[in-house]
């Protein structure tokens, strides 16, 4: 009987362990990656160690690493975060826009927010001459609700960005060489001497000024600020067609490769921001972009 109350005990105990460790594995974070979807021109990323390799098509970064793209004008290099199996897409059809105020297809003209059109990746554009990392990419799934944390540091040049709608806990932070921007929306455009662009949803910019002090500005839909001189405009329309042309050849399909004989509607946006001129060489430091 002894021996009986002993075992019983043993298994209660353990299973009050095992309930801890499966608790502790729900409150968890899984670590995402990065996974290279489209690259235009050359570029390069690194893990650390300043140990330089070519990026490729394909590959899945995991946190920590920095990427930095060409100097060629038009170079980019698309990124979905948080989804290291990602699909590739399909054989696509280039769209050269010969001017910053061209209107793309379906662009809704482009002074709807987005024109309604939904997001279901986060997929992050580097232009030209540009260095990010890819500080954290982390989900944490409660059961109550799905919270992501994504963190990237972009120490120099220009990035656009599309995001899908997060949970009120999640997190979505730009670093930059002099300020932080907290995401919550959609389409963004930033540059990392501090403009930004907001096609759809609102983000927070703090920005350290040259005295030190910390000025903090909520940009929204269909606006632009300049961190530097301090100026809130309204988005133009040009911008916001650029922005939209983007972001649209900018789409991952999560629907697998059409079916052959399938038309192919994806659409890439050649930039129209001046960038330096020089060879395709990532190897020289980066500079401002856009």
């Amino acid at each position: 009987m002894k021996n009986n109350r002993n075992l019983l005990k043993g298994l209660v105990a353990c299973g009050i362990a095992l309930a801890m460790v499966g608790s502790l594995a729900a409150q968890t974070p899984e670590q995402g990656a990065a996974k290279v979807v489209r690259i235009k021109g050359s570029a390069r990323f690194t893990t650390g160690g300043n140990v330089w390799q070519p990026l490729k098509l394909g590959a899945v970064l995991k946190t920590g690493a920095i990427i930095q793209t060409g100097l060629d004008k038009g170079s980019y290099v698309d990124l979905v975060l948080g989804d290291g199996d990602a699909p590739m897409p399909s054989a696509s059809v280039t769209r050269s826009v010969g001017s910053a105020d061209a209107t793309p297809p379906n662009a809704g003209g482009g002074g709807g927010g987005g024109g309604g059109a939904k997001v279901d990746q986060n997929v992050v554009r580097l232009f030209e001459n540009t260095v990010l990392g890819v500080d954290k990419l982390s989900t944490l799934n409660t059961g109550a609700d799905v919270v992501t944390e994504t963190q990237l540091d972009l120490k120099a040049g220009h990035i656009l960005g599309t995001v899908k709608k997060m949970s009120a806990n999640s997190k979505y932070e730009i670093k930059l060489p002099k300020g932080v921007a907290g995401i919550r929306g959609t389409w963004y455009d930033v540059t990392a001497d501090g403009m930004l662009k907001v096609m759809d949803g609102s983000v927070v910019l703090a920005a350290v000024k040259d005295d030190g002090t910390v000025a903090t500005q909520v940009v929204n839909s269909n606006q632009q600020f300049d961190s530097q001189t301090g100026q809130m405009a309204p988005l133009p329309a040009g911008d916001m067609n650029a922005m939209q042309n983007s972001a649209e050849g900018m789409r991952v399909s999560s629907g697998g490769a059409p079916p052959p004989g399938a038309p192919d509607n994806t659409l890439h946006w050649v930039s129209n921001n001046k960038g330096k001129k020089g060879g395709n060489n990532p190897g020289k430091g980066g500079g401002k972009g856009g």
